[in-house]
């Protein structure tokens, strides 16, 4: 099924077995505009809210994910214009990178700028052989603005970070993986396949203990080691009031391990 959109849109939620995919549609290379950047934001928190989600995937089409922002619209727009517009495109990738359900990023073609920074809100990335990432910011004067120099940082490591910010180079598949910017190169037909795989798989399990991993690791990062362990914690023993608990050791005693059915 499918949430209603307006005619045109350049992105939408389509929803089937469990599986969320936001899918980005701006012919011809998803190129993210004002538009496309707060219509993200909606549908992830559709996918966040919506029970029938329970993973979502990001993806382009089979030929690009998104090759930047919409640099004709932004050539327009002065300094005091970008001071209000920028809090809101922070936003809008935010809030993919806030869906509490595991998510997955299906990259075919060009990820660039925006495109890699909407790639690096997601959980895993899956790249095709003939994938290209970058940051390519600096040749037009600029640096990312949509949380490259902190999710790329945190991903890569600072060194590795810093080459791709101030170089502006797009890296393909293979060294994407080498250096950690993506976890698995596949075959250019089978991304989306393998993706929608690996949330359709999480999907069937504990969506409460699966929030409660990713929000330790995502906000444990933020914070000092000490915070961190309380909000593991609390998580942790905060997860042996819910049913799902009772069923995972319940099957756990019964059948053995890997077998439990989570509702």
């Amino acid at each position: 099924m499918t949430i209603d959109e307006p005619s045109g849109a350049t992105a939408r939620l389509e929803v089937a077995d469990g599986v969320g995919t936001i899918r980005l549609d701006r012919p011809k290379m998803n190129a993210l505009d004002i538009a496309t950047q707060d219509l993200l934001r909606v549908l992830a928190e559709e996918a966040a809210r919506r029970d029938d989600v329970r993973a979502v995937v990001l993806y382009g089409g089979e030929k690009v994910f998104a090759a930047g922002a919409d640099i004709k619209e932004m050539r327009e727009m002065d300094h005091a214009a970008m001071v209000l517009r920028s809090r809101g495109l922070q936003e809008a990738f935010t809030a993919v990178a806030r869906i509490p359900k595991p998510v997955a990023a299906a990259v075919t073609g060009y990820a660039l700028g925006g495109g890699c920074e909407l790639a690096l809100c997601a959980d895993v990335r899956f790249a095709g052989e003939g994938a290209k990432l970058g940051q390519p910011e600096i040749l037009l004067g600029l640096i990312p603005g949509a949380g490259g120099t902190q999710r790329l940082s945190r991903l890569v490591g600072p060194a590795k970070a810093k080459d791709l910010i101030f170089t502006g180079r797009t890296v393909e598949a293979a060294e994407a993986h080498r250096i950690g910017l993506v976890d698995h190169v596949v075959p250019d037909a089978e991304v989306y396949e393998r993706a929608h795989a690996w949330a359709a798989r999480l999907a069937r399990g504990p969506a409460l203990a699966l929030r409660a991993a990713k929000e330790s690791v995502d906000f444990g990062l933020e914070a000092d080691i000490e915070t961190g362990l309380a909000l593991e914690r609390n998580w942790f023993a905060g997860l042996f009031a819910t049913e799902d608990r009772e069923t995972g050791m319940r099957s756990f005693v019964e059948e053995g391990p890997g077998k439990a059915n989570f509702r």
